[in-house]
Order: structure tokens, then C-alpha cells, then sequence
């Protein structure tokens, strides 16, 4: 399914779910090396009760930006509730949190579920595993109450994770899948679909607002259900030229993913265009030439979305510019890009179920 592109000012029902999303600057390398990330999470911590506020039908509750890589956000499984830290992904469709049976190393720095205090946990027979990009796990599907703020999605299914690989040393407990419900791996009824069906939500609109601010300011509204959204693409270009996606091309808009991603052929000539070397899986450029490097722009059904240089190169943990563009592993038939929070942070975005089509307009 694709989805149009809208323009102009987004009208919202009065049902509406407001999410402030906190960003957090880190240096990921520097303090896992150091074993001081989970302190540093622990010390910038935040409670559901302590920020969740209702007013005139809006539901506040915070997510952070996790260095500059991934969007995590409280949520909660079980009554009484166990709290989780969850990436919320569009680019899947199930909600997983590890059980007290995984004893992988990740497992042993993230929070686990406690089913048997769970007054309505209910289990079932069923198994699973997912494989990432990064990593995968594997697990057993339930069924609980699962909470994002003031939102309550009742007789959830959810996954339990028993193993984990290649999810050692990140500040997050599990995912939170925003998909439609034919991708999902459990082949259930995603988190916000339920609450769509049980009426906790009155409209099928998602949107994302990253704030520019280090510490906060960053939305997500929820008036219905987020996906993994097509976008058509016409082009890349740099400098007037087109340097990929000529002819048009296919964009998906991905907050589960923090760079942008294409073709290798395409990723590389990029990289070679604003100077970059290779240095083991990232390619640098000289700090000094950011504010000398042109935008690259993306034209989507007619309309052109700058990302300048200050957004798409940045510092890594030894204070090295590198840049965010990134080769896609999966083949896909035609060339597809992924435009994950570098792109995102730079435009409010409006994801409309109900109508197939995504806005885009700029942050400010």
C-alpha cells in the first residue's frame, strides 16, 4: 500500500493523544566503554505517573532520542503495571519485551517481564522469532494490558522473549511495532489497532515532530494507527544534478531506523559526491567542511525536502564527523530508500491511516 503526500495545515479530531518526545545527546561508544550508559540512562530517568497529564482530550507522556539513533518511550504490560522502555518501530507491527526465562547477555542489563505478578496475563502455547537488521530473537506469545500513557489496549497479544542476539548494550527493554497488522510476525492485532478497535482512539492519524532542543520538545500525536509508510519519490538530487532515485523511485518513512538508507551503487556514488572516505563500516569527512557541503535534496510528488550538510554528517563517540547515509542490505526489486530521524527530525510528519497518505511539513 502506498501513501500520498499532503501539504499544508493537518486538521485532527478532539480525540487526540499528544506524546512529547525528550531528546537525549550521548555519546553511545564513549559511555558503553566506560559502563556508565546505563547509569547515565538511569540518572535522566523519567516515571509514567511522574509526566503523563490529560487535558482538553490530550494525553502528554515523553520519549526520548537515545544518541541520536533510535526514539524509546515508556510503556506498560500487566496489572499492576510493569514498566518498559520500547522503541516505537513503523517499520514492524509486534510489541516484544524479554521474560524473566531469557538469560542472554542483553537480557541481564534490560528490564524483564514478571508474568506470574500480573493479575491478567494470560499465556498461550505459541512460539516465535524475528530477525533485524541488527540482530534477532526469539520467544513465546501472551496476551495482557498494555498501557502508552493514558491509553489502554486491553487482552493484548505480545511477545516474550527467552534469547536475544545482538541487542548487547542498547538502552532499550524491547519494540513496539507500529505496522499494519499483515507484517506482524505473531500474525496478531498490533497496539494500535486494538486501540483503534476498542475505541481509544477515534481517528487513524499518527504524527512525529522531532525537536531541534537536546532535552525535549519532540511530539508524537497519536489519534489512531502509525505504519511503515511507502511514499512515491521522484528523485535525489545535489547541486541541480540528479545523483539517484532517477526516474522516481519508491521512500519509505521509517522511525524505527535512525540514517537514511539505499541502494549500495547509489549509497557509494553519495559518499564519493560530498567526499567521504571509508573507515570500517562508516565513511568520514573532514569536520570543517559541513558548513561547505550543499543540501541534498529529495523531491516527493513534486515537492523538495532539503537535508543539509549539519544533518546528514555527524560526530561520532571520538568526535568524528561521519556521514548518516547508508547502504540497505535488503534487495528489494525496485530502488527503495529508507529516510529514517535524520530526515524525520528535519519535518513534522502526519501519518493517515484512514487515508492512505503521510504529510510532511517543516519543523520549525
Amino acid at each position: 500500500m502506498k501513501w500520498l503526500v499532503l501539504l499544508g495545515l493537518v486538521a485532527f479530531s478532539d480525540c487526540i493523544v499528544k506524546i512529547p518526545l525528550t531528546k537525549v545527546k550521548t555519546m553511545r561508544n564513549a559511555l558503553s566503554e566506560k559502563n556508565t550508559l546505563n547509569n547515565f540512562l538511569k540518572e535522566h530517568a523519567y516515571r509514567l505517573s511522574q509526566i503523563s497529564s490529560r487535558a482538553s482530550n490530550l494525553t502528554i507522556h515523553p520519549l526520548r532520542n537515545i544518541m541520536d539513533m533510535l526514539y524509546v518511550g515508556n510503556t506498560t504490560i500487566g496489572t499492576p503495571p510493569q514498566e518498559f522502555q520500547v522503541v516505537f518501530d513503523t517499520g514492524s507491527s509486534d510489541l516484544w519485551v524479554p521474560s524473566i526465562f531469557c538469560n542472554s547477555p542483553a537480557c541481564s542489563t534490560q528490564v524483564r517481564f514478571r508474568h506470574l505478578e500480573s493479575s491478567t496475563f494470560r499465556p498461550t502455547q505459541k512460539t516465535f522469532s524475528i530477525a533485524y537488521g541488527s540482530g534477532s530473537m526469539k520467544g513465546f506469545l501472551a496476551y495482557d494490558t498494555i498501557r502508552i500513557g493514558d491509553l489502554v489496549s486491553n487482552d493484548q497479544l505480545f511477545g516474550l522473549s527467552i534469547a536475544e542476539c545482538g541487542c548487547e548494550g542498547e538502552p532499550f527493554d524491547g519494540i513496539l511495532g507500529l505496522n499494519y497488522p499483515n507484517i506482524s510476525v505473531f500474525g496478531g492485532i498490533p497496539v494500535f489497532d486494538n486501540l483503534k478497535n476498542q475505541s481509544a482512539i477515534s481517528e487513524p492519524v499518527f504524527a512525529f515532530y522531532w525537536s531541534k532542543n537536546k532535552w525535549e520538545g519532540s511530539v508524537v500525536m497519536f489519534g489512531g494507527v502509525d505504519k511503515s509508510y511507502y511514499v512515491h519519490m521522484d528523485r535525489i538530487s545535489m547541486k541541480r544534478k540528479v545523483i539517484a532515485c532517477s526516474g522516481s523511485c519508491e521512500a519509505v518513512v521509517d522511525t524505527g531506523t535512525s540514517l537514511i538508507l539505499g541502494p549500495t551503487r547509489l549509497v557509494n556514488n553519495i559518499q564519493k559526491l560530498i567526499g567521504a572516505t571509508p573507515r570500517g563500516s562508516k565513511h568520514y569527512v573532514s569536520c570543517f567542511a559541513i558548513n561547505s557541503l550543499p543540501s541534498i535534496i529529495f523531491t516527493i510528488n513534486g515537492i523538495t525536502y532539503p537535508v543539509p550538510a549539519r544533518a546528514y554528517i555527524r560526530k561520532d563517540s571520538r568526535g568524528h564527523c561521519c556521514t548518516t547515509f547508508k547502504e540497505n542490505r535488503l534487495r528489494t526489486l525496485t530502488e527503495t530508500w529508507i529516510l529514517g530521524d535524520v530526515f524525520l527530525r528535519l519535518y513534522f510528519s502526519v501519518f493517515d491511516q484512514g487515508n492512505d497518505r503521510i504529510g510532511l511539513a517543516q519543523a520549525v
